[in-house]
């Protein structure tokens, strides 16, 4: 493990091989799983604010559960994204076989500035908060063992793949510290 400031980052964010590959996992991650993505608490109103622009990309249904559901909790009262018949997750979208995001899609289309759940960005760390300490951990998941496949091919930790959202969650000072760890251990 590794403390910087007060984040405990587990070892396998320097030494995990991960790129994700759309093409062959087919973004099972925005379908299986327990519960929703787990939301951030300011987080709920920015999914509210942009609910009418993001609605015209979902199905019927997801319609139906943001509309009439309410709340953003799971089965143990913590903030996550609702599911559809307790699998996909209501802001899943299909296109050409492949499971993404719809909130992802109305950013990338210019139309609103939230890009998706933080917990989505990072995937696959998780981040969990006690006290005031951070702790980022990988997830291991069976259907993410393509993309430790295409990170190995490609020589991509999780490091360098989620530079973006380790920057956009705790600043480019953090990752900038967490680069220079990784160059360290590395030597």
């Amino acid at each position: 493990m590794l403390m910087i400031d007060n984040k405990l980052i587990s070892d396998d964010v320097l030494t995990t091989y991960f790129a994700c590959d759309l093409r062959k996992c087919h973004g099972l991650c925005c379908r299986e799983g327990d519960a929703g993505a787990p939301l951030e608490i300011e987080e709920l109103d920015e999914l509210d604010n942009i609910q009418d622009i993001v609605l015209p990309y979902l199905n019927d249904l997801s319609k139906e559960i943001i509309l009439l559901s309410g709340g953003y909790t799971d089965f143990k009262g913590e903030f996550v994204t609702r599911l559809v018949n307790n699998q996909d997750c209501v802001y899943a979208i299909v296109e050409d076989g492949i499971y993404k995001c719809a909130i992802e899609k109305a950013f990338f289309n210019k139309q609103i500035k939230f890009r998706k759940p933080i917990s989505c960005f990072l995937y696959p760390i998780r981040v969990t908060k006690s006290n005031d300490y951070y702790m980022l951990n990988y997830d291991v998941w069976h259907i993410c063992n393509n993309a430790l496949c295409n990170g190995s091919e490609h020589k991509i930790i999780l490091l360098q793949f989620l530079k973006e959202p380790l920057i956009e969650k705790f600043g480019k000072d953090f990752y900038d510290k967490l680069k220079y760890a990784y160059e360290e251990f590395n030597k």
